[in-house]
């Protein structure tokens, strides 16, 4: 071949620019189908970054952020035949001496429902008046001076047991809100008083908020020793501790130690996840929940991108038909279309991971968040769209490529 024809044979080949060149402007030729069918590639990879990005950002913010009640509450309860114990474990009755010296512990406080004898009654008056009807029901629970405490609890008006109580077996009582409000108690300077029984009980506070123990808002509060003393009770339900965030394991490996040296395993005891796992956790479910979105959102734009190339194929069949009678070769009209799907997703895909990383970094300014994106996650974003062009465009390129000149000039004419 001489230079000359080597020369003309270059001039006449099919380029990766005039491929390039040719798509362009086949998909720029459609602007307004152009966005149409970007929407979906563009929810998609947005739906993406904003869920990784603000997936990483939210867990970085978990140590500040922490429940500071469900991760340092310890709970600690005595194991039963029931449970499969060969024995029932018990509390001693010192148990918050004993575990309130150990590393990480901050509060400690004893908890038990007493039970009352038949026909034993809470009530604000002494004389039972039978036209009154039947009084309401009152949960009378037994705690130490430290469980307020231990439960992130506060006191209203007045004060909780202290030591001299417990050690006094004071007949003292401190009302939940609610119970406080069914009494008609709603100070205690006054001096009131109410009767568990026949006996009259000082109310020396009444409750604000019972922390973790929100249950017991209607319950009447004494103190154990008086419990013991007065009421029958025999054992106690539960101790509660008060921890540092991080010390759960520390803490329940060595309080059933505390409790009882020689039977440490008679007892339950329930420690809250590590901080870590906690912030893992809620990053996996914030992943999998936004990913699954996205990723339908994804194989709509997919879709979208397919239907608009098939029926751009259908459009342009005598376009296609004059192009092989020319003498261009079924790839090159199969890389035309599929050039025009996959410039289709890249430009939803590079949009879409821009608006996702600015949703993100304007959710973290409202929110006063430092932002945490990886910069691979972006590049991949709107890689992902190019993905869903490329896989989108297949089927409708292979369809253009199969159809031949005398049909689809027979078609057009």
């Amino acid at each position: 071949m001489s230079l000359s024809a080597w020369r003309h044979s270059r001039r006449d080949s099919f380029t990766l620019r005039d491929l390039v060149t040719e798509a362009l402007y086949g998909v720029a030729s459609r602007p307004a189908r152009l966005l149409l069918t970007m929407a979906g590639t563009v929810m998609g990879t947005t739906s993406v970054v904003v869920t990784l990005g603000l997936a990483a950002t939210a867990s970085g913010q978990i140590d500040s952020q922490f429940d500071a009640v469900a991760a340092t509450q310890v709970v600690i309860t005595a194991k039963s035949v029931a449970d499969g114990d060969a024995t029932n474990g018990v509390i001693p009755w010192d148990a918050e001496d004993r575990v309130a010296p150990l590393a990480g512990v901050e509060a400690a406080g004893l908890a038990a429902v007493v039970d009352l004898p038949p026909g034993t009654s809470i009530q604000g008056v002494a004389v039972t008046d039978p036209s009154m009807g039947a009084r309401p029901d009152y949960d009378l629970v037994a705690t130490s001076p430290g469980f307020i405490s231990a439960v992130r609890g506060s006191v209203g008006t007045g004060r909780f047991f202290d030591r001299g109580s417990e050690e006094r077996q004071d007949r003292t009582v401190v009302l939940g809100p609610d119970a406080a409000r069914r009494l008609n108690i709603a100070t205690v300077e006054t001096q009131s008083s109410i009767f568990i029984g026949d006996t009259a009980y000082a109310v020396i506070g009444i409750l604000a908020d019972l922390g973790e123990r929100a249950d017991l808002s209607g319950a009447v509060l004494v103190p154990v020793s008086t419990a013991r003393q007065d009421l029958g009770l025999q054992e106690v339900d539960e101790v509660r501790l008060r921890i540092a965030v991080g010390a759960g394991e520390v803490v329940g490996s060595q309080a059933p130690t505390a409790l009882d040296p020689v039977a440490p395993d008679s007892f339950t005891v329930n420690v809250p996840p590590r901080p870590t796992q906690v912030r893992e956790g809620i990053r996996s479910e914030l992943q999998g929940v936004f990913l699954a979105l996205g990723a339908v959102a994804m194989l709509v734009g997919g879709l979208g991108i397919a239907n608009v190339t098939l029926l751009s194929v259908m459009e342009r069949a005598g376009e296609i038909g004059l192009r092989r009678a020319l003498g261009a070769r079924r790839w090159m009209i199969g890389m035309h279309f599929m050039s025009e799907s996959l410039i289709t997703g890249a430009l939803g895909g590079m949009v879409g991971a821009a608006v996702g990383l600015m949703a993100v970094v304007g959710t973290c300014v409202v929110r006063a968040w430092t932002p945490i994106v990886d910069s691979r996650l972006v590049v991949a974003a709107a890689l992902a769209g190019v993905l869903t062009g490329l896989i989108a465009g297949a089927y409708p390129a292979l369809r253009a490529a199969r159809i031949e000149p005398i049909e689809a000039l027979r078609e057009r004419l």
